[in-house]
């Protein structure tokens, strides 16, 4: 009895730090400032309430020096990740961007499979052209008039991201073998994606479509800022942290998969991001049959050596 009330307490948990993170796009789009400003921010804005939690925890923190400047270089990967998904948003919606940034379960398998010799099992490489397929049709190449200021843009963005999540997913597992308070780890990699942002934010990248930091803070956009570092950043990513190694398997995949559902629903019900074409929503529906395909049955076995 008391496994099934700490499962049914740690679903719940899961499942609201999943709703809680999947209300980040939307935020965003509220806060109406560009991508490289709107993602240095959210980082910004939630070390404080992470230095907090780590120095209750700082006891239990027994990572050597160089474990925590591996977490930290694990954030500095996550900086562009977030630099080009809030990019993707604007360029495709918050839905489709999401969606997009969640096919990394397939690169993260397919990277571990080629660094480790976790070799996939035949639900992944299927995956792969269905993907491959799903982001075709999004990105409007068979549409006269597809939704989206850019979606080949957009789609292109979104890919670029998922990429470097996948890299900074690596990392990171790899910073905590030493399973250290999470919040540590989280403040740690927080701050390498805060340095990170403030870098590329002052490069000259408007040739491609970024714009440059805007380090001026204004109101209510940083509000929005503020409540969705708290909320999303260190609340709901700490909710999952916490509650997905104490779940089992499939409990752990229904809520990773919720996020992306539910950031397409407030896409469509909130910000009212409708009008996909036909071959858009076949594109959605693609992807996200993959992503899930891999999520459930998609485990990696370990042996085997890695080709060259």
């Amino acid at each position: 009895m008391m496994t099934v009330e700490t499962d049914r307490r740690s679903m719940l948990i899961a499942l609201a730090g999943a709703a809680a993170i999947s209300f980040s796009p939307v935020l965003y789009v509220y806060s109406d400032t560009n991508p490289s400003t709107g993602a240095f921010f959210r980082m910004l804005y939630a070390l404080p309430a992470l230095a907090l939690l780590a120095f209750l925890v700082r006891n239990a923190d027994t990572r050597s020096s160089r474990t925590r400047w591996m977490a930290f270089g694990a954030g500095l990967l996550l900086a562009p990740d977030m630099l080009v998904y809030h990019s993707a948003m604007i360029f495709i919606g918050i839905g489709i961007a999401t969606l997009i940034g969640n096919s990394q379960v397939i690169i993260v398998t397919l990277a571990s499979w080629k660094l480790f010799g976790e070799k996939p099992n035949p639900a992944i490489l299927i995956s792969l052209p269905i993907v491959m397929i799903g982001l075709g049709l999004i990105s409007g190449i068979a549409d006269s008039n597809p939704y989206g200021e850019d979606p080949v843009k957009g789609v292109i963005f979104g890919v670029m991201g998922a990429f470097f999540y996948s890299f900074f997913l690596i990392a990171f597992r790899h910073a905590n073998k030493e399973l250290a308070p999470v919040s540590s780890v989280q403040f740690d990699a927080t701050a390498g994606a805060a340095l990170g942002l403030l870098v590329l934010g002052m490069l000259p990248l408007s040739s491609v479509a970024i714009e440059p930091l805007v380090v001026q803070p204004t109101w209510p956009g940083h509000g929005w800022l503020m409540l969705l570092a708290l909320l999303c950043q260190v609340g709901g990513w700490l909710a999952i942290a916490h509650a997905l190694p104490r779940l089992p398997a499939a409990h752990t995949s229904f809520a990773i998969l919720l996020q992306p559902v539910l950031t397409l629903i407030w896409g469509y019900l909130i910000l009212h991001q409708e009008g996909y074409s036909q071959n858009q929503v076949i594109g959605i529906f693609l992807v996200l049959a993959a992503i899930t395909s891999v999520t459930l049955y998609g485990s990696a076995t370990s042996g085997g050596e890695t080709s060259e």
